[in-house]
């Protein structure tokens, strides 16, 4: 019999396969317009109008859009974007493109310059996601980069979704740190 932590962990391989399977059928320009509704939504929240330290991310091909809401933002409030290093990401702030520079991990522009997190408060993160669902469960990649900086920081998370990323039901465990709330295109 399978323990359910195994069990689990094959639910999220199974699903991650369904959802690669999803990117790969997705229509670019719908991703691109869906990305631009998900962040009209954002910035309609009272709590991204107050924020003054935000957390992002630099979208990879398959991930919601956020090249133009950073450039939009990062004169405006402290946008802060993850960079791997080692097993866990570290934040720097984003001030422009010249702080961005190709990764060794995924090989994507990450802020290779630029003031380091100094873990003054967060105030909004915009966290990416393989999958969520309504109860604010995530399933990211599966390695843990964001459940370890979420649980060591008290900040509004929301995730942001394609509406193929949104399903019944993500499999979770002790370790998976669910969002405040999750916006799609739906």
């Amino acid at each position: 019999m399978m323990s359910n932590s195994t069990d689990i962990a094959q639910q999220k391989k199974e699903l991650r396969r369904a959802i690669r399977e999803r990117k790969r059928e997705a229509d670019r320009s719908v991703m691109m317009k869906e990305s631009t509704q998900i962040f009209e939504e954002i910035e309609k929240l009272e709590a991204f109008k107050t924020a003054k330290v935000v957390l992002a991310y630099w979208s990879m091909n398959d991930e919601v859009f956020t090249h133009d809401f950073v450039m939009k933002w990062y004169k405006h409030k402290q946008i802060y974007l993850p960079l791997v290093v080692g097993n866990s990401l570290e934040l720097r702030e984003f001030s422009g493109m010249d702080c961005m520079r190709v990764g060794p991990s995924f090989g994507i522009l990450e802020p290779q310059e630029g003031a380091i997190y100094d873990n003054r408060p967060i105030d909004f993160a915009i966290i990416p996601g393989v999958a969520f669902d309504i109860k604010g469960n995530r399933m990211g990649r599966g390695k843990a980069y964001y459940d370890k900086l979420l649980r060591t920081n008290s900040m509004l998370k929301i995730g942001v979704a394609y509406s193929f990323q949104m399903v019944k039901s993500v499999p979770t465990d002790e370790f998976d740190i669910p969002m405040d709330l999750v916006i799609s295109a739906k």
